[in-house]
This record gives C-alpha cells, sequence and structure tokens, in this order.
C-alpha cells in the first residue's frame, strides 16, 4: 500500500491523507457522543438517538447541496472552508450550554465531513483518469476503517481523562489538516469549467431527476445502506432481546474487530482488480456476500459463527463500496460529478433507518423476522443497482 502513494502525486496524497485525517477525528468522537449528551444534558436514549440520527439525515441532505458547490468553487477553497466548518463544529459541540447550539454544532460538523467525502472524490474524478480512480476509491476507504478502527481507541483513553479531550483532539486535527491544505494543496484545482457551471441548484437538481440512471443507483444505495450502513447498531439491538449483555458485548466486540482487520487487510488488495468491465458481475458478488452474511448471522450459535458470518458479510462490503462509486463516477458529467457524488450521499439516509427499521421489526415480530427484512432489503437494493446498470449500458450502445 506504501509503494501506491508514491505512485501519485502531492495532490491525490493529500486528498487521501484528509480522509484519513477527518475520519480519525470523527472516529474518535462520535463513540462517546451518547456519553456526552447523556452527563452533559440529561437526555434519554431514545432522545439521544433522535439528535444523532436526525443530524446524519439533515447532514446529508444538505451535502447534495454541497455537491453543487463542489462543481462550482475551487475546490482548493472549499476544501478549506469545510475544514474550517469541521473544526468549528467540534469546538462548539464541546464548549456550548445549549442544547440546540450542541445540535446545530452537530449537524454543521456531519455537513462538513459528508460534503468534504464529495469533494475529494470530486478531486479524483478531475485528477485522475478513468482506470486509476476503483483503485484509488478503494485505497481511500481502507483509510477510512483504518481512522475508524483506531480513532475509538485513541476516544476512549481521552475520554477517560476528560470527556471534552476526544472533542478538542478532533478539532485539532482538523487545525492540522487545514494548515497542511493551506500550504501544499492545490489551488488551481477545480471540479468544472465556469462556462458549464452557471445553472441554479434547482435547474440542475431537474437534471438530476432525469437522469433514471442515477435515480436507480440512489434508491439501491438507500435500501442497501439499511444493512450495510449500521451493522454494529441492529446486532446489538437483536442480541440485547435475544441473549444476554455478555454476550451481547462479546459478539460485538468480535464482529468489529473482524470488520476492521478484513477491511484493512483485503480491500486494497481486491479494490486493485475492480474494474469498469465487470462492475455489473462485482456487484453482484458483492451483494450475494452480504446476503450469505446476513443469513449466517440469523444462524449463528456462538461467537465464532458471529465471526466467520461477519469475515464474509465484509467481503460484501469491501466489494460493494468501490463499485458504488465507479457506477456513480462512469454516468456523471464532467461539469455535475460533485452533485452526482452529493446525490450518492444520500445512501446515508439508509444507513439512519436500519435501526429504526430493526427496532420496530423486533418489537413486533419474532426476532429472526428481521434479518428476513435484510435479506429483501438487499435484494431490492440489487434490483434497482441492476436496472440502472442495465440502463446505463443501453445507453452507452446507442
Amino acid at each position: 500500500m506504501l509503494s501506491t502513494f508514491r505512485h501519485y502525486p502531492l495532490t491525490i496524497n493529500l486528498l487521501l491523507a484528509g480522509s484519513l485525517i477527518l475520519t480519525l477525528g470523527r472516529a474518535i468522537t462520535l463513540p462517546y457522543l451518547v456519553i456526552f449528551l447523556s452527563s452533559h444534558f440529561a437526555l434519554s436514549t431514545s432522545d439521544i438517538g433522535m439528535v444523532v440520527g436526525s443530524s446524519l439525515i439533515v447532514a446529508s441532505l444538505l451535502s447534495v447541496y454541497g455537491g453543487y458547490l463542489a462543481d462550482r468553487w475551487p475546490l482548493h477553497r472549499l476544501l478549506l472552508g469545510l475544514t474550517a466548518l469541521y473544526v468549528l463544529g467540534f469546538l462548539g459541540m464541546c464548549l456550548t450550554p445549549h442544547l440546540w447550539l450542541f445540535i446545530a454544532f452537530l449537524v454543521a460538523f456531519n455537513f462538513a465531513y459528508s460534503t468534504t467525502a464529495v469533494v475529494i472524490k470530486a478531486g479524483f474524478g478531475k485528477l485522475l483518469p478513468v482506470d486509476e480512480r476503483a483503485r484509488v476509491f478503494s485505497l481511500r476507504y481502507t483509510l477510512l476503517n483504518i481512522g475508524y478502527a483506531v480513532g475509538p481507541f485513541i476516544g476512549a483513553g481521552l475520554a477517560h481523562m476528560d470527556m471534552n479531550l476526544p472533542f478538542l483532539m478532533s478539532a485539532g486535527l482538523g487545525i492540522g489538516f487545514f494548515i497542511i491544505y493551506a500550504l501544499w494543496g492545490d489551488k488551481t484545482l477545480i471540479a468544472a469549467e465556469s462556462s458549464e457551471s452557471a445553472v441554479s441548484f434547482i435547474s440542475v437538481g431537474k437534471i438530476l431527476l432525469k437522469d433514471y440512471r442515477l435515480v436507480c443507483f440512489t434508491v439501491g444505495g438507500v435500501l442497501s445502506a439499511v444493512v450495510f450502513g449500521q451493522f454494529t447498531a441492529y446486532l446489538s439491538q437483536y442480541l440485547v432481546v435475544t441473549s444476554t449483555p455478555e454476550y451481547t458485548y462479546q459478539v460485538i466486540s468480535a464482529v468489529v474487530a473482524v470488520n476492521a482487520v478484513v477491511v484493512v487487510g483485503l480491500q486494497f488488495f481486491v479494490g486493485r482488480y475492480i474494474t469498469n468491465q465487470h462492475l455489473n458481475l462485482w456487484l453482484t458478488a458483492g451483494l450475494s456476500l452480504f446476503l450469505l452474511g446476513v443469513v449466517g448471522f440469523a444462524l449463528s450459535t456462538s461467537v465464532l459463527h458471529w465471526s466467520l458470518a461477519m469475515a464474509i458479510f465484509t467481503l460484501g462490503e469491501i466489494i460493494v463500496f468501490p463499485v458504488e462509486y465507479m457506477f456513480i463516477d462512469r454516468i456523471a458529467p464532467e461539469h455535475l460529478r460533485g452533485m452526482y457524488y452529493g446525490a450518492q450521499n444520500l445512501s446515508n439516509l439508509g444507513g439512519a433507518l436500519g435501526p429504526v427499521l430493526c427496532g420496530f421489526a423486533l418489537a413486533t415480530q419474532s426476532a429472526h423476522f428481521m434479518f428476513y427484512m435484510l435479506a429483501a432489503f438487499i435484494i431490492a437494493g440489487g434490483c434497482f443497482y441492476l436496472m440502472g446498470a442495465s440502463f446505463s449500458r443501453r445507453q452507452h450502445n446507442a
């Protein structure tokens, strides 16, 4: 992996570094939001879920407009502005005594983080030839998972000393990246020429809604994200209902570790072989592995079984993520690339809905019904993906 960084110019490496640094900051703090909200604002568990979930949903919707900005503003300036907002969000959450301001800063941080991802992907699309993008998307996803694997341990140590320290560390990482990118970032980088970008946000939105392929890919992303977006949340819900707290802790600790090891160990290796020529086959393979993983969860009776099922599930994850990016990258016009990636961010809505839908299923049906429901979401999401891919292929042949 390290030799790959030397293969790319400084601009690409800075964008990859931004993905790692900002994700590490996010991972340091977010696992402790529940504790922070409970201790500082005396919120109930349901209220905390509403605050965290609604902020993610609002930020995902706003990131579509962030994609519009990515097509119109110099990416260097936009990335610096978003990083500054990222820092402000963490500092504000740490310092404000008012819940409504905390929520506003939380939304601001989530918007900045989501839109930063759009800007970085738009930068890859501008700087790299098509054949190189799948590898970089896989490398970026590996770096994200390294951040998510390491961050909570750093956050745990800091939170043990003072609950404000994770927020301050996350803000410090944002400041560090801001300085690095301000000094060495490509100040000439833009996603589209000015002559192509003089279109209103509403007009662009209408164009996107008329793109049947994008609509299918977006709906497929939302449906499949119900399954892989917040898997630890719904697995915890299921285990709490069907077993003891001690067994729940053992299983969740094991599956999180397996997920991190498989992603970090295999994501970049697998991503090297994903190409535009066989995206449909890769997608089918990835979704099939998701389905097998969910079936494995339903049949698991020991920590070992849960771990094996998670390994299969994670193999699907490391295939589907870069394939999703490649589908969008393949259909996105150069002057609307940011908006297309912003629309792809709407799949986060599925991740936010997953624990809600699974909680409802567990409350009203037998526990195993949850896995039937998740399997149905995988199949439905795959159908929408393949419909979009089929339409895309017909347009290309025409």
